[in-house]
């Protein structure tokens, strides 16, 4: 491995990977796929941190005239002879980035789109001068200069006849995260004004401009052609579930496996599969590679560093707790199917507008599939898809964000959680039981069929530790060293002195009584009450309690 070669985290500008000696993945394959078959509109969706900027900032450096060659020497593109010297730097390119464009409210949304504008414009700087160009054009490139276009939504085809005219070739067009205001607006209540504007926008630009070779566009979402691109004729979707240029977003295992390989890293390729691969991509298996790069530059900083949730961390996840506020009682056991590794059957709109993602529950489902939280694993006979969670990452997040919503749920439940609270004090098993085994009907159970007992506990554990950090002025403690261990839970009730210790099991092949005696005598056996004979309580109680799926029971020791 050439030792000067740096992981581009977080760099997404093709020409500074490849100058400044950043190690790349070479995808310049998609450019050949693009030109052997392409439509005058090409929409590519993919979820976020899959390499949709960095693609669309190499189809720039490829495309655009006064390009530096250089950069695409010894990658898969510069063997194509033919095609280089009929594409390559022949284009004048307007590349806009919108995933920038936010804001409360739709007049500073507004003013960002004009700004993004503005800084393409003066990106072209030599048309100012252009002899080209006629005094009004002149002058009207100079109102895009200083953002004082009288119609922002012809600002787009305005700069491509422009660059037409100065250079005597049609321009390409490419537009990043065209989806990125329309988000924003729809999660800040301005999603009918932001609708209109970029469907005017892309409109003027994309519709009926007679001075426009091809565009390309990404985004996470397939907005609905009748809602945005409405009279675009030759348009071209390239979903996720689309088999063409299915390889060229995301890494393959031998692309992988060569980074490890690289970086002297190739132990760690099993680990690196099962947090961060599992998406599929029309006919293709890829990882997410914003996981991998982060992954792996943690890696060669210290060999022992763990897997992290780098996706899930990178932005907001209201979508997935949207989905969970919204889940009934069947959606919710299709939740722990998920989280236990199954498929679930539905159907998918690959096609919906922002104002029906809260509609239906099938349409979060669509949601949550086009944006990364779940993948496809092929097709029933009546032509459903068979969906799960791609990832031990992604399912990390479903499993955090169950939990918030279950402490959130509980929280405000407090007459319930009084009780609870005192059956404990007053040793009833029974109601205890009950109440217990209520919640765990009532929530989402996480029952990762992929790890280990001891993990399946945990989930347990924290849903009951949440439910008893009811009581403010008891000292409740999680995983306290005791005895001759660490107890799963001890609590200490100061105003009676009573301390409460209590051990959980899972109760693998449902066998309750025995998963309880266990832990009581784990209790005995390694001397739980030490703790809290050492902090002064009196008055001691045992519990075990089992758990096996929604069921729990509760047996009191002596």
């Amino acid at each position: 491995m050439d030792n000067r070669l740096k992981l581009p985290v977080g760099i997404e500008d093709f020409e500074e990977i490849r100058k400044e000696g950043f190690y790349y993945i070479d995808k310049t394959k998609l450019i050949e796929q693009l030109l052997m078959n392409w439509g005058k509109v090409n929409l590519f969706t993919r979820p976020r941190r899959f390499g949709k900027t960095l693609n669309m900032s190499m189809f720039k450096s490829f495309f655009e005239i006064g390009t530096d060659k250089s950069v695409f020497d010894e990658l898969y593109i510069s063997r194509n002879k033919k095609l280089c010297n009929e594409h390559m730097g022949k284009y004048p390119v307007i590349f806009l980035s919108l995933k920038g464009v936010d804001g409360l409210t739709f007049d500073i949304a507004l003013k960002r789109i004009t700004t993004t504008m503005k800084n393409e414009a003066r990106r072209h700087y030599y048309l100012k001068d252009s002899g080209k160009l006629v005094n009004e054009e002149r002058m009207q490139y100079e109102q895009l200069l200083l953002g004082q276009m009288d119609d922002v939504t012809d600002s787009i085809r305005l700069l491509s006849e422009l660059l037409c005219k100065h250079y005597g070739k049609k321009v390409i067009i490419l537009i990043d995260e065209y989806d990125v205001p329309l988000d924003k607006a729809f999660s800040n209540g301005y999603y009918d004004e932001m609708s209109e504007l970029i469907r005017g926008l892309l409109g003027q630009a994309l519709k009926t401009n007679d001075f426009l070779q091809f565009a390309i566009l990404t985004g996470c979402l397939r907005v609905s052609k009748e809602s945005i691109f409405t009279g675009i004729n030759n348009f071209k979707v390239l979903s996720i579930m689309d088999t063409r240029f299915d390889e060229q977003f995301g890494f393959t295992d031998e692309e992988v496996k060569q980074i490890l390989t690289d970086y002297g890293l190739s132990s760690h390729f099993g680990e690196i599969k099962e947090w961060y691969d599992g998406y599929r991509f029309g006919n293709a298996d890829v990882y997410c590679p914003w996981d991998v790069v982060n992954y792996i530059d943690l890696l060669c900083a210290d060999s022992k560093a763990l897997p992290q949730d780098f996706w899930s961390n990178s932005s907001g996840n209201t979508i997935v707790r949207r989905f969970i506020d919204k889940a009934n009682v069947q959606t919710k056991a299709e939740i722990e199917k998920l989280i236990a590794g199954e498929s679930i059957e539905k159907d998918v709109l690959q096609e919906l507008t922002y104002n029906e993602i809260d509609k239906s529950i099938e349409n979060l489902w669509s949601v949550l599939l086009t944006t990364g939280y779940l993948t496809q694993n092929g097709r029933t006979t009546s032509g459903k898809y068979l969906l799960k969670i791609p990832n031990r990452e992604i399912r990390n997040l479903f499993s955090r964000q169950i939990k918030e919503w279950f402490s959130d749920v509980s929280r405000s439940d407090g007459k319930v959680l009084e009780e609870l609270c005192g059956a404990f004090v007053n040793k009833e098993p029974e109601k205890i039981e009950k109440i217990f085994g209520d919640y765990l009907w009532n929530t989402i159970s996480i029952r990762d069929t992929a790890v280990a007992k001891e993990k399946k506990e945990n989930f347990y554990h924290g849903i009951l530790l949440g439910l008893l950090g009811y009581k403010s002025t008891w000292r409740t403690m999680s995983n306290a060293e005791s005895g001759t261990r660490y107890s799963d839970i001890l609590v200490e009730v100061g105003e009676n002195r009573t301390g409460i210790a209590i051990e959980l099991k899972y109760a693998e092949g449902g066998d309750m009584d025995a998963a309880c005696a266990e832990a009581l005598q784990q209790i005995e056996e390694k001397d739980y009450i030490a703790r809290l004979k050492q902090d002064g309580m009196q008055n001691f109680i045992k519990y075990g309690i089992a758990c096996f799926k929604k069921n729990c029971k509760v047996t009191m020791g002596d």
